[in-house]
């Protein structure tokens, strides 16, 4: 595994900082939260920032991943909204095209990964259609990404129509497709009773391509810093180091204000 940090927690540096500071803190792995600060992709200026980043990543020997959690990036009034199940169209076909747009961002970083999850629909509709439609907008995401030879790893939410790893499964299933894969967050399957975490790891680890990590209690989806919520990290790190190769990244985005001394003492707890 390569130890990593989400700049959605480092919301208030330029991004060329951000990876600079946290490669000289030990990281290895970045996960790149796609934002008003951090290449948007609405941005006429993120096609010319592309290729100084990649080098910028290959100078720091960073692995990346892209993460399209932004909070308010496509609706300034809606936090992630519109999203994937959406009743309106043509809303959907905005959270499409975003992601569309991730896909290739993530080409021209080559990136790991694309990481996105289902949302919460906000209209009263059947079960049936918001399975159907989201299976459908999976399996056209999942193409766009193969042709450009990059992975879609879906994140369970808590809150949202995908929240466990039960419904990821079933998800899985409906979109079978060699792209669509996993984004596991530790503390979500704390938070959701999926435990023993280290052995979801070992089941998902053919298709688990993005790690998040962070403390958490149970019943609770709050993003905690280690040693703050109920997580025994050692059966998890253990696992992770024997079953997985890939980024597992801090996820602290309200830390923000504190981000330098926040990654340095995240990294000082995971090593230990």
């Amino acid at each position: 595994m390569r130890l990593g940090y989400n700049t959605n927690g480092f919301a208030h540096h330029r991004l060329d900082d951000a990876l600079c500071i946290l490669a000289e803190l030990g990281y290895r792995s970045i996960a790149v939260t796609l934002d008003f600060h951090a290449l948007n992709p609405y941005d006429p200026e993120t096609s010319r920032q592309l290729p100084l980043i990649r080098d910028r990543l290959r100078e720091l020997d960073l692995a990346v991943v892209i993460e399209t959690g932004a909070r308010f990036l496509l609706d300034p009034w809606r936090k992630h909204q519109p999203t994937l199940l959406t009743r309106d169209a043509a809303e959907r076909d905005r959270r499409r095209d975003f992601l569309a747009r991730a896909i290739t961002i993530a080409r021209e970083l080559q990136a790991g990964a694309v990481s996105f999850w289902s949302g919460t629909p906000l209209d009263a509709e059947p079960e049936s259609v918001l399975w159907d439609r989201l299976t459908d907008l999976c399996q056209s995401l999942a193409d766009d990404a193969a042709a450009q030879n990059i992975r879609l790893a879906f994140e369970p939410e808590p809150g949202m129509f995908i929240d466990t790893l039960a419904k990821f499964r079933q998800l899985a299933n409906r979109v079978n497709h060699p792209a669509f894969g996993l984004t596991l967050d530790i503390g979500h399957l704390h938070c959701t009773g999926e435990v023993p975490i280290a052995e979801h790891i070992r089941e998902w680890q053919h298709c688990l391509w993005n790690v998040h990590i962070e403390d958490m209690r149970h019943g609770v989806h709050e993003h905690l810093f280690f040693g703050e919520g109920e997580i025994d990290f050692r059966p998890v790190l253990r696992t992770l180091q024997q079953e997985y190769a890939g980024g597992v990244h801090v996820e602290l985005s309200r830390h923000g204000h504190n981000a330098v001394e926040t990654a340095r003492r995240a990294i000082e707890f995971l090593t230990k």
